[in-house]
């Protein structure tokens, strides 16, 4: 079983500790309350996985676990097998000695619209809400982050993600838990929270901001990614039914609309740092994500459109902080 022991020993006298007094419980009931039939098979090869086997990481400019020559052929080779177990692989790429996980997001490129436009993250405390498997977590501490805590509620994700921590090194200050963010007690200590790519799967984005909101101290910072479309303060897109044939998008803002949103909120030095129509290539399907991907999301006769007849996915990224209460 998937322990989360190790966390609660690295915030015991850390600034999280007050996470604490209700964490272990909620966890604890997510252990004995799953319901994905695979898990406990994921469990077990997961324990197949060598541990802290990597003598070469980079997480700077990639995430990199180990070298080709670090391992003979059938040890590389039984890792290839049991990564492969994982699949889907969404959000990525990782190199693992010499298996490259060709994953059906290029993650990478988005962690590069971005970096250069936040405030550097050194000695940071980072919370990645909607982490997926931890792909941009492992750019955030290759970025100087002191701890990076991501939550996204997937099994898959999460075992996902313990895979590439065990042959990391499980002692990093970086962690996964399998939760929503509304599960999370309230607790203002971060420096930089990321949301990227959720707040359109929400029903009350409003809601999901000031969430954000409240996980952040009085001058943390707020990154926030998202499908936008064009047009003024007022214009939001509510899709009828699907949108790139999915069925949990709510509602697509006007660039505009969520930087009033997000001062309705309460934020302030809002800016927006990019704007990107998402390419065919940075979206796709691969040998490690083989089912349908952007391309099958589209128009065939006019890729400028969703298959249902809404403007194509567009994303921008959004910087905002929240205030400093002034002094009583």
């Amino acid at each position: 079983m998937i322990s989360f022991s190790s966390f609660y020993q690295q915030i015991a006298d850390d600034v999280l500790a007050h996470w604490l007094e209700d964490l272990p419980k909620i966890l604890g009931q997510w252990q004995h309350e799953n319901k994905h039939g695979k898990l406990p098979s994921w469990e077990k090869v997961l324990n197949k996985l060598p541990n802290n086997c990597a003598d070469y990481i980079d997480l700077e400019n990639t995430v990199t676990i180990g070298k080709a020559d670090e391992l003979d052929a059938s040890q590389r080779q039984k890792i290839h097998n049991l990564l492969k177990i994982f699949m889907p692989w969404r959000k990525g790429p990782y190199q693992v000695f010499d298996t490259f996980i060709d994953t059906e997001w290029r993650s990478d490129w988005k962690w590069e619209r971005l970096k250069d436009h936040i405030s550097p993250l050194n000695n940071r405390l980072v919370l990645d809400v909607g982490c997926g498997s931890g792909y941009h977590m492992w750019r955030m501490l290759g970025a100087g982050a002191r701890r990076v805590v991501g939550v996204d509620p997937s099994a898959l994700f999460l075992c996902q993600f313990e895979a590439i921590k065990r042959l990391a090194g499980t002692d990093k200050p970086i962690h996964l838990l399998p939760l929503g963010i509304e599960q999370l007690p309230p607790l203002d200590a971060f420096d930089t929270v990321f949301s990227m790519g959720v707040l359109y799967h929400r029903r009350s984005p409003i809601e999901h901001i000031l969430q954000l909101k409240d996980l952040l101290h009085g001058g943390g910072e707020l990154v926030l990614e998202t499908l936008i479309i064009d047009g003024d303060e007022n214009t939001v897109l509510v899709p009828p039914g699907r949108y790139g044939k999915m069925n949990n998008v709510w509602f697509l803002p006007s660039i505009k609309a969520l930087e009033l949103w997000l001062a309705k909120c309460g934020f302030e030095n809002i800016r927006v740092v990019n704007e990107d129509v998402t390419a065919l290539a940075e979206q796709r399907a691969t040998p490690w994500m083989t089912s349908e991907s952007l391309v099958d999301f589209l128009d065939p006769n006019d890729i400028d459109k969703t298959i249902e007849g809404h403007p194509a996915p567009k994303r921008a990224t959004f910087v905002a902080t929240k205030p400093i209460k002034p002094l009583s």
